[in-house]
């Protein structure tokens, strides 16, 4: 769980590293970019959710 959520964090960190570019500096790669990380942290979540369910049965 622990390693699920430091995933989470390093995503979470190349999401916001890209928008801020594409929002401040307009760099449209860093949006496609962005955009890869939203749909990265959305499979993480669900991953993430599967297991603290499971660990809250225990």
């Amino acid at each position: 769980m622990k390693e699920l959520i430091e995933k989470i964090n390093a995503e979470f960190e190349a999401f916001a590293t890209e928008a801020n570019q594409q929002s401040e500096k307009g760099n449209k790669a860093a949006g496609t970019r962005a955009r890869k990380s939203a749909l990265e942290l959305s499979k993480l979540f669900k991953e993430f959710r599967k297991v603290s369910v499971e660990e809250s049965k225990k």
